[in-house]
């Protein structure tokens, strides 16, 4: 992540180094003048999150097919469709939930697939912070999540991506990746997410060595480790400096993901690449 001393990095030029995840447009704007805001702005790559009013499973085929054109006439790649993980549960206690995750999820690959996006995030599950289920009884569902979603994904041709979340039953690289590796489908990718790992004490320079084997794609926002959040660039205390040393050793196939979380992104993804790109 190198700075480019020819680029204006304000909020109406924010240029390609980096991809943008729609997090913060989500109640404010739909999918479709989202891509053109920010293809205005030279982005080249996005991550849209799947949320009613923004993109959503009820949307008509004439808004997908206009978002899909949307896409493609401003020269955009859609990496990755992200949904509500927080709203759901594919490893679930209960029977229903588990069926409702993955049939949203299912959904979620069906849009995936009409407007051309690579990859779909999954969250691998929540344990009840109360009185969590242990990973023993946990993981099953989750393997049989996959075992209906992967199938769904072949067909539809996209990738499942699953991503270390602090509320998941799998947090950190090492059990998500060993679930994974018990699992045995080498085709399920994962997306890093720094903050995320951050804060929940894991370094993510380390991180990133052990879910190399699978790493497909990275997000970056900032957080501290007394309250999760995905705040911009130096508002948390996340060591940028070594994990952007460490990102320029991955060989990555794609631009970094800046999922920004705030009610002034325009500000915040803008402060963000700055800092970033400053970065040697």
């Amino acid at each position: 992540m190198k700075h480019r001393a020819d680029q204006n990095m304000d909020d109406r030029s924010w240029g390609d180094q980096f991809a943008i995840n729609t997090y913060s447009y989500t109640q404010s704007m739909s999918a479709i003048d989202c891509v053109r805001v920010l293809a205005e702005r030279g982005v080249r790559c996005v991550e849209l999150m799947l949320y009613p009013g923004h993109l959503w499973i009820t949307d008509s085929r004439v808004t997908l097919r206009n978002l899909r054109r949307t896409i493609e006439y401003n020269g955009v790649s859609l990496v990755t469709l992200n949904g509500p993980n927080i709203d759901l549960n594919i490893a679930a206690a209960t029977d229903e939930m588990r069926k409702h995750s993955i049939g949203l999820n299912k959904e979620y690959l069906r849009l995936a697939a009409e407007l051309n996006a690579k990859a779909l995030i999954l969250g691998p599950g929540k344990p009840n912070p109360l009185f969590p289920l242990p990973v023993e009884a946990m993981e099953p569902h989750f393997f049989r999540a996959l075992d209906v979603l992967l199938p769904v994904a072949a067909r539809e041709g996209i990738e499942l991506w699953a991503e270390n979340m602090p509320f998941a039953f799998l947090p950190g690289a090492d059990g998500l990746m060993d679930s994974l590796g018990r699992y045995g489908a080498d085709e399920i990718g994962v997306c890093y997410d720094v903050a995320n790992a951050h804060f929940i004490g894991e370094d993510p320079v380390a991180g990133f060595d052990r879910v190399a084997g699978r790493l497909r794609l990275v997000h970056l926002s900032d957080t501290n480790q007394s309250v999760y959040r995905h705040d911009p660039v130096g508002m948390g205390d996340v060591d940028f400096a070594a994990v952007a040393v460490k990102i320029g050793t991955l060989g990555l196939e794609r631009a970094p993901m800046l999922e920004i979380i705030s009610r002034s992104p325009d500000r915040d993804i803008a402060q963000s690449i700055e800092a970033l790109s400053a970065l040697s």
